[in-house]
Parts: structure tokens; C-alpha cells; sequence
């Protein structure tokens, strides 16, 4: 059986050592009384409940899956499911990062962030329920009206009542201007919505009173296309005046998926039958609120990875520790036992450190997004707000790409390590590999998210915003410099951060004259820019461990980032040298390829 134990230290060592939230977050009137010692006691009680509470029915879950009713079309989920998240909602875990008008706790987002994490670690299916909620509420606090969010934001933010978003349909994913379902006006001001939407997470299920489906559709004269579609608010019953629950509406659930992973989070197929909406927003312009909701689970998606690294990570390296195979090249390390722990050979650490190297570069970047939303909204200058904004739109695709990349890399590792028996479902290490493999498709797949990258993101303003993160690395660059101790971690992303100019600038001179260019380079593009984004994280963190140490500290964590960064520069960055090879390699290999699929 599996083991968890929240990675607290590393979250503090992020948070308040290497990128000070506390006095960024001072800077936003709402979080002028925010301090360490409330974030710490916070996540301290958070990882007991992801631990103790959801961390025991992810293996169970997994095997009893999700039930549907087919007479009644309701669903319930696994043994002990409900319950959880009653706990959840009872100790105000759900309005943690919420908005004190309605009824949250107002904690910064990197809190929340960071319990996610812990929660995605513990049962990524069971996190999923309350972690669509936060999306739904996030498009509806930026867009509902004042009426639409007194009647839904405060059961919302209690937990009471959870949220989907209702996009893909089953001849249409990520292609939204393909999209059939359509919305019949009212004389009263609603609308009737018919059609199917498919791949719906938490569509259906028995865990909240009721569920607020945000929904995609279409009105009689839309415009063809992406340009004629709106959003609509659609819920399981009905509201009514006072606020109490009215009748059951037209939205029921027609099916559920059976998948490879995930099997306790209940992906449905919905059926929409005359069912009430209300518009949200402008008509013709739902994918404005919709981007809200998409562009937050994004970096919830990479945040899933990132919870499921460190679990395989944790429970590898337990194995490993007492696991005995063979003796070491170098001779006998545990000469009382017939042979020794298989952490003495090589590439056994290898896969370990892949994994630690990618679960911490992960986590200061999550925490660094974290950040920038909160500045993007709330921050009392504008201009802080644009450049927080503009930061946090070009990192999107490479949290939600290479974080989802890295945990597939990283959980087939510590599953490797395992041998035989990471195989084998007792010891939980395959259901981390299969929940992951879907964080690279849904919510955009990721070959989506690199041609956003490249093609909107950095082409689409000339490299602007990537220069600007080049700022922050020369930054850098210029303060250690001349530390010797630093170069083995400097060198690599100044050097880096000098080639990206040139790259981006070829790929995107290639693409004027054959867009096939940029969606051939685009894949490799992303992940380049995500060992620059990691590198310079992981360089900031080998910064504060070496300087810790020289100061006298002899806290063993410190001497373990630094031997976790080298390992990273020295193993896993350079592989920038080859994608950026295979991305100049161009499209012609790819599409002159027409007797190959005859």
C-alpha cells in the first residue's frame, strides 16, 4: 500500500524563502495582514486532511469506480467518497482562497494552490469534484451578474453546491465553433438549451445539493464559428426566488465513460432536454467568461501532475530505501544482507532525482503562477496588473504542457523503480501512471498548448513577453555572475536565454512563409521553454540552499536542493540541445509524407 506525507518544508522553502509571496502579497490591500505563520499553520492542517482523510479511498475508489442509475440517471460515487468532502465543506476547506463578500475566507491563491496540490497527491479523482468549483466560480465572479452571483457565488463558495463546465460534444473537442447545442430564448429572459455534451468531470454525482453546469451554446442567429457562441448558466435544480432548491431541470446525465485512469471521478455524458439557462455575459461572447474557467484549469491540470510527481516520487524512494538486488559496481554498501538496497545503483537514483528534480522545479512554478493571477487581479497598480497578466498567459501552456509531460516522465520512473511489482495494483504506482495520462489531453491537449505557446503567445507579440522573462534570468545572471558556486547553474540559462532569441526567431521567420513550421516546431518549442522557465527557477533555488549554507546552516535540506539542481542541469536540461535540433528540422519530414498513409 501506497504512503503520503505533504511536502510542507519544500513549500515553505518556495513560498518564503525563495520567492518572499508574504511581501509580494503585502503589496494587495486584501492581504495586508497576511504572514508566514498563518500560511504555514493553514497548510499544515490542509495535508492532514489530504492525507488522512482522501488518501485512504484512492486505491478503493479506484476499484469500485463510479455507478450510474440508468432509470434515474443519478450517479454515486465510491465508498466513503460523500462523505469526505462533507469533512471537506464542514471545516471550510472549500472557501479557502474564496471572496470574503461571499462567505470566503479570502486566503491568497498560492495557499489554495499549494493545498490542491497536496489534495491532488492524496486522490486526484476525488480532488476533481471540488476542484471544478473553482473555475465555475472564478467565471461567474469575473462575469455573472450581481443577481446571478447572489444566487449562486455564497452556495458555491460554501460548498454546498459544486460546478462543471460543459464544452466538448461528442463531434467537437477543443474545435468549440463546431458546437450544435443551442440556446431557444424566452419570453421571460431565460433561455431553453438542447444537445449533448460529452467528457464532462463531475458532472454527475451525489457528493452536493446541486451542481451549476456552466454551458456552451448556441442562439438561433449566431454567427458561424467561435464568434457565435455563448454561455449559459444551467443548473441540476433550479433556484428559486428566496433561494431555496425548485425543480429538477432539463440536464441529466446519459452515461459515463469508462477510462483508463480516474476511474472515481465521474466523466459524463450530459444530455440537455429543454433545460433552463441564464445567459452569462454578452450574447455571442460566452468564451470570454469561458477562458476564465479554462485558463484556471489549465494550471489546475498542471497542478495535478505536480501532486501526482511527488506521491510516486515519495513512495520510489521509500521502495528503494528497502528494496535489496544485487551488489553496488563499486562493492558492498549493506554487507549484512545478501545484497544491497537498489538506491546504491545508478540509474536507479536517476529515475528518483527525475522525479524530485521535476516535482520542486514544478512547485516554484506553480507557486510563482500563483502569484502573478493574484497581482493580475488585485494588485493596486496597473501597470503590475498588465505585466502580471502578460507573464502568467505565456506561462499557462507551459504549466499546464510541461508539468503534465514531466509527471508522465516522472510516474513511469518511479513506477520503474518498482521493478515488477510497480506493476502490480496493490502497491499503487500504476493507477499514479494511468490518472496522469490524461492531464496531458483534457482541457486542451498539449500539443494545443505548445501551438498557444508559440504561436499566440510568443509570435503573436514578437517575443515580448519571453524577452521580459529574459529580464528576470539576465537579472540574475548579473548578481551571480561571478560566483563561482553558481556557474554550474548560471551558465546553462544565460546561454539558453541567449539561444531562444535566435530559435524564436528562425521558427517564427519559417512559419510567415509556412505556418506547417510553427505547428511542427511547436511541441518541441514548448518544452525548450519550460527547461528555461525550470532552469531559472531551479537556479533561484541553488541560490538561497548555497547561500543558507554558507552562512553556517547545516540543515541537510539546503545541501539536498543543491545536489537536486545539479543533477538537473547536468541530466534533464540538456535536452534543450536536441528539441531545439529536431524543431529547426522543420515540417517537410512530417507532411511530404503522403505515400506513407496511402
Amino acid at each position: 500500500m501506497p504512503t503520503y506525507n505533504p511536502p510542507l518544508r519544500d513549500m515553505q522553502f518556495v513560498m518564503h524563502e525563495v520567492l518572499n509571496v508574504v511581501d509580494q502579497l503585502k503589496q494587495i490591500p486584501q492581504h495586508a495582514d497576511i504572514d508566514v505563520p498563518t500560511i504555514d499553520a493553514v497548510l499544515e492542517e490542509g495535508g492532514k486532511f489530504a492525507s488522512e482523510v482522501i488518501f485512504p479511498l484512492n486505491i478503493s475508489g479506484d476499484k469500485e469506480s463510479c455507478s450510474l442509475d440508468n432509470g434515474t440517471h443519478a450517479v454515486t460515487t465510491p465508498k466513503g467518497f460523500k462523505e469526505a468532502y462533507q469533512q471537506y465543506v464542514e471545516a471550510g476547506w472549500a472557501a479557502l482562497g474564496c471572496d470574503p463578500e461571499y462567505g470566503g475566507q479570502g486566503l491568497p491563491l498560492v495557499v489554495n494552490s499549494m493545498f490542491y496540490e497536496m489534495l491532488n497527491s492524496a486522490n486526484q479523482a476525488w480532488t476533481m469534484y471540488p476542484g471544478l468549483t473553482h473555475g465555475a466560480y472564478a467565471a461567474l465572479h469575473a462575469h455573472g451578474t450581481d443577481a446571478q452571483k447572489q444566487t449562486y457565488l455564497h452556495k458555491m463558495t460554501s460548498g454546498e453546491w459544486t460546478g462543471t463546465m460543459c464544452l466538448t460534444e461528442p463531434h467537437c473537442g477543443t474545435d468549440l465553433g463546431l458546437m450544435r447545442t443551442k440556446a431557444e430564448p424566452q419570453p421571460d429572459g431565460t433561455y431553453k438549451i438542447t444537445g449533448n455534451k460529452i467528457f464532462i468531470s463531475a458532472g454527475e454525482h451525489d457528493m452536493s445539493d446541486n451542481i451549476i453546469h456552466l454551458v456552451l451554446a448556441r442562439l438561433p442567429d449566431a454567427p458561424p464559428g467561435i464568434k457565435g457562441v455563448s454561455l449559459f448558466i444551467v443548473p441540476k435544480y433550479l433556484v428559486n426566488q428566496d433561494g431555496t432548491l425548485g425543480v429538477r431541470n432539463g440536464i441529466y446525465c446519459g452515461g459515463l465513460e469508462h477510462k483508463m485512469g480516474i476511474k472515481a471521478s465521474a466523466t459524463a455524458q450530459m444530455v440537455l432536454e429543454d433545460a433552463i439557462g441564464t445567459m452569462v455575459g454578452q450574447p455571442n461572447k460566452g468564451m470570454q467568461g469561458m477562458f476564465v474557467m479554462m485558463n484556471a484549469a489549465r494550471l489546475g491540470v498542471g497542478n495535478q501532475s505536480l501532486g501526482l510527481t511527488e506521491v510516486a516520487y515519495q513512495n520510489a524512494l521509500a521502495y528503494a530505501k528497502d528494496r535489496i538486488q544485487m551488489r553496488s559496481l563499486t562493492g558492498p554498501k549493506a554487507k549484512d544482507k545478501a545484497a544491497d538496497p537498489i538506491i546504491v545503483h545508478p540509474d536507479v537514483r536517476k529515475m528518483l532525482l527525475t522525479a524530485k528534480a521535476y516535482a520542486e522545479g514544478g512547485r516554484a512554478l506553480q507557486a510563482y503562477c500563483s502569484v502573478l493571477l493574484e497581482k493580475e487581479h488585485y494588485h493596486p497598480d496597473e501597470k503590475q496588473r498588465k505585466d502580471a497578466g502578460e507573464m502568467l498567459a505565456m506561462l499557462t501552456p507551459i504549466v499546464k504542457a510541461f508539468l503534465t509531460d514531466n509527471g508522465h516522465i516522472a510516474t513511469n520512473a518511479c513506477m520503474q523503480v518498482f521493478g515488477g511489482h510497480g506493476f502490480i495494483k496493490e502497491w499503487g504506482m500504476e493507477q499514479f501512471v494511468r490518472d496522469n495520462r490524461i492531464n496531458m489531453i483534457y482541457e486542451g491537449t498539449n500539443t494545443i498548448q505548445s501551438l498557444d505557446l508559440l504561436g499566440r503567445k510568443i509570435l503573436g507579440n514578437n517575443g515580448a513577453t519571453l524577452r521580459k522573462f529574459g529580464k528576470l534570468i539576465a537579472q540574475l545572471v548579473e548578481e551571480e555572475g561571478v560566483n563561482e558556486k553558481m556557474a554550474e547553474f548560471i551558465t546553462p540559462i544565460a546561454v539558453l536565454g541567449e539561444q531562444m532569441t535566435k530559435f524564436t526567431t528562425e521558427i517564427g521567420f519559417k512559419g510567415f512563409q509556412n505556418p506547417d513550421e510553427v505547428g511542427a516546431a511547436a511541441v518541441d518549442y514548448l518544452r525548450v521553454a519550460g527547461h528555461l522557465v525550470f532552469g531559472y527557477f531551479w537556479a533561484r533555488m541553488a541560490q538561497v540552499a548555497l547561500r543558507e549554507m554558507a552562512a553556517g546552516n547545516t540543515d541537510s535540506f539546503y545541501l539536498a536542493k543543491v545536489q537536486t539542481a545539479r543533477f538537473y542541469f547536468a541530466k534533464l536540461f540538456p535536452e534543450t540541445a536536441t528539441l531545439m535540433r529536431t524543431a529547426r528540422a522543420g515540417s517537410k519530414v512530417l507532411m511530404d509524407t503522403d505515400a506513407v498513409f496511402a
